[in-house]
């Protein structure tokens, strides 16, 4: 069986949520390999929505295990409300859960500088999430970090205390309006958490590695979109991880050769939450619309997200960056009713057109957008299950966005329902028992 890769192929809340647990019992396992609580992966079923946030998307299917990787932070308090909201609905979390012992755990000092830091730039803000996770995975780079196994060990978690104390850590807070919390608060703290995710801890990296020698499918899931990567994407306007197919090798401990294919998952149109160069953002009607019919609010910080039309050269970027095999379009239905839609094919950027993402943030935020104007549809799409079904400028636009990104489609999503789904004869979903729709 192939192992797969889902990732993000935008400025993230694509819809992995959806895809991957659309997926996730054909896969022995499903593994997050970066970020933490500042992802917010949506899943529909059954006329009920789950708000995922630390979990993979695989949780609510039986004999799959969910991994939450080295790569990963985790913040105990929000991880344990989030398995105590899932037990309160039937799912046995602790029987499919596993956290990797050398992640990295946000403390409460993390968060403090998170919010005093984004509260200092103001207009400068990079608009995080609040979470903890830019302080976090910095402490990670200067080797004071506080990883899961160190909760169960006093003398581990007494010297990454000092070592952040010693780096002037209590300063800085106290600078920003926070206070340090005394190393007696934080053992105390770090033996409750031990105590309730102890249990469900374990080295994954070895778990993963059991898996791919015994022939069992993985599928490892992207919490952040691929423009929002560290490295690659629109810095600094980004997260603190390598959110890409590359990230997997690092972020799990597995071999590169084991990432065997790539789906990347795109919205039909494009959002962005907080700061940061959007080339096709619409700040008119028809961007007030998508964010209406769409319900663009962030599933982790409820923030509006802004909106706007698909970005053809940003997703062929994502498409090379990652070696994505196909793409997952998803809230396709989102656009009904427009009586015009727009793709951006290119930028023109002091004078000359540019077909790729530059390399600096100021570059791409003066970008002014080269569009195709394509023909819209008003028929709804939530009960089409079927290519030949839609409307011939839905398709129209369908076969453009293949064209432009340079990559087949794999699925169609036109709802929130793991049944609003169009599978294409001939996808690559097909090799995985994903039977096409007709």
């Amino acid at each position: 069986m192939t192992h797969l890769a889902v990732i993000g192929a935008q400025w993230g809340d694509e819809g992995k949520g959806k895809v991957v647990d659309l997926l996730s019992p054909r896969f022995s396992v499903v593994a997050r390999y970066q970020g933490g609580p500042n992802a917010g992966h949506t899943v529909v079923f059954g006329g009920k929505t789950h708000a995922l946030h630390h979990i993979p998307s695989g949780i609510f299917h039986p004999g799959v295990t969910s991994v939450i990787g080295p790569g990963t932070l985790i913040d105990p308090e929000r991880l344990l409300a989030e398995i105590e909201g899932l037990a309160a609905q039937g799912i046995e979390v602790d029987q499919r859960l596993r956290i990797s012992l050398r992640s990295h755990v946000i403390m409460p000092w993390h968060l403090g500088l998170d919010g005093g830091y984004e509260a200092r730039l103001e207009e400068q803000a990079i608009g995080t999430t609040r979470r903890g996770i830019g302080p976090a995975y910095s402490a990670k780079m200067e080797r004071f970090g506080v990883r899961v196994a160190d909760l169960a060990r006093p003398e581990e978690l007494a010297a990454r205390y000092r070592a952040a104390r010693s780096m002037g850590l209590a300063e800085r807070l106290e600078a920003l309006g926070e206070t340090m919390p005394t190393e007696q608060a934080i053992q105390a703290t770090a033996r409750q958490w031990w105590q309730r995710l102890g249990p469900l801890c374990c080295d994954t990296t070895d778990l993963l590695h059991a898996a791919l020698r015994d022939g069992r499918a993985i599928l490892f899931e992207g919490a952040q979109g691929t423009l929002l990567d560290v490295d690659h994407g629109s810095y600094p306007f980004v997260t603190s991880s390598s959110t890409g197919a590359g990230g997997i090798p690092a972020g799990l401990g597995v071999p590169p050769r084991a990432v065997e294919q790539v789906v990347g998952v795109a919205k039909a149109y494009l959002t962005r939450v907080g700061a940061g160069p959007f080339p096709s953002e619409d700040d008119g009607s028809a961007g007030q619309r998508l964010r209406q019919v769409g319900k663009e609010f962030g599933t982790t910080t409820g923030r509006p997200r802004r909106c706007g039309w698909f970005d053809a050269v940003a997703a062929r970027y994502a498409v090379r960056l990652s070696g994505i095999d196909a793409l997952a379009l998803t809230k396709f239905d989102v656009l009904s009713g427009l009586p015009e839609v727009r793709i951006a094919v290119a930028y023109e950027i002091d004078g000359e057109r540019c077909e790729t993402l530059p390399a600096v943030a100021s570059d791409l935020e003066r970008a002014e957008v080269v569009y195709e104007d394509l023909e819209g549809w008003s028929e709804p799409l939530e009960h089409v299950r079927c290519l030949a079904d839609l409307p011939r400028a839905a398709r129209v636009y369908l076969d453009r966005i293949e064209e432009l990104a340079e990559c087949p489609l794999a699925l169609v999503s036109v709802g929130p329902d793991r049944t609003q789904t169009i599978v294409p004869g001939g996808s690559l979903l097909e090799d995985f028992g994903v039977e096409a729709t007709r």
